[in-house]
């Protein structure tokens, strides 16, 4: 009985947290998740149009990046075909 009161009391907890991304004041979107499988060129101007504050880079597939969130950043991760392997999102 205590192991399901932890459980609930875990659940209710977490249910009052929202994401980080709704925390950037003017960012419209925070996934581009049609951006996914097109060439890198294309999503870069697809992102800066929605929002021209917005940083981005692009990175090879599994290349370290940093951990850090920030509001003002998307990265995209690409193959060596410069074609979006991973949903872009801010971050």
């Amino acid at each position: 009985m205590e192991k399901l009161t932890l459980v609930v009391a875990f659940l209710l907890l977490a249910s009052f947290f929202q994401p980080l991304t709704a925390q950037c004041p003017g960012v419209r979107r925070d996934t581009f998740p049609e951006l996914l499988g097109v060439p890198v060129k294309l999503a870069r101007e697809t992102i800066q149009k929605e929002n021209p504050r917005l940083n981005i880079g692009s990175f090879l597939n599994g290349s370290p990046v940093t951990q850090d969130f920030r509001c003002d950043r998307v990265r995209l991760f690409v193959n060596v075909l410069d074609f979006v392997v991973q949903v872009p999102r801010v971050g």
